[in-house]
């Protein structure tokens, strides 16, 4: 069981790290280049980043695209963690 659980958080870490250079590239090229305009806190590349460390490339990238699509002027605003791994 243990060596299953290894496998599957490796596989995820291999898999989800292209997208985490892709939005670390955006973060440190592009992202200062523009207005601050996030309405989280954390921002949502940040978020990103973070729901597909914690949750894998799955769970992390719907909960990161279901954050990008609430940050607009009649969305949320304020401190938004990243929920925590069941």
């Amino acid at each position: 069981m243990y060596f299953c659980n290894v496998l599957k958080t490796t596989f995820n870490k291999i898999i989800s790290f292209p997208l985490v250079v892709f939005i670390r590239i955006y973060q440190w090229t592009i992202s200062p280049l523009l207005p601050k305009n996030c309405r989280y806190e954390p921002t949502c590349s940040h978020y990103m980043v973070e729901a597909l460390q914690v949750h894998g490339i799955l769970k992390g990238l719907y909960l990161g695209v279901k954050r990008i699509l609430r940050c607009h002027p009649w969305g949320g605003q304020g401190y938004d963690p990243v929920p925590p791994k069941k």
